[in-house]
């Protein structure tokens, strides 16, 4: 059965168009049981649950774009920042002044439209930057 049918049938809707996903059983539980729990509609809070998904992926798609905007230096400092390394140590660790480091974070700043070091780490922390420590 695909996707928008069987969740239009399990919440018990009435259908106004076809796609071509699947929804397992399981699913349609989780999504009747926290619609439940969050006193809503179904319906709505399955709607509202795709399009939180689909926001999540955009913006994970926006800074992966982002990232590859940097330079390979700009993306060494902001994988050590989001290790947790101070502009000292990765100054030391790149052998570059702790001014460059500063530099280079201010421009990976910008282009993610960022203000702190903090953010980056906030936004990119779920991230894998192991390769790089």
């Amino acid at each position: 059965m695909l996707f928008w049918q069987q969740l239009i049938d399990n919440l018990g809707l009435t259908p106004t168009r076809k796609e071509t996903f699947s929804l397992d059983g399981e699913l349609v539980e989780h999504v009747r049981a926290l619609a439940e729990l969050e006193q809503r509609p179904a319906d709505e809070l399955a709607a509202d649950l795709i399009i939180s998904g689909l926001a999540q992926r955009d913006m994970a798609q926006e800074n992966w774009r982002r990232w590859h905007s940097l330079s390979p230096r700009e993306q060494q400092v902001g994988a050590l920042v989001c290790l947790g390394y101070t502009n000292r140590q990765i100054a030391a660790r790149l052998v570059i002044s702790v001014e460059t480091v500063k530099s280079h974070i201010r421009n990976i700043l910008y282009k993610f439209n960022l203000h702190s070091k903090r953010e980056l780490g906030l936004l990119l922390g779920d991230w894998d930057f192991s390769a790089w420590d």
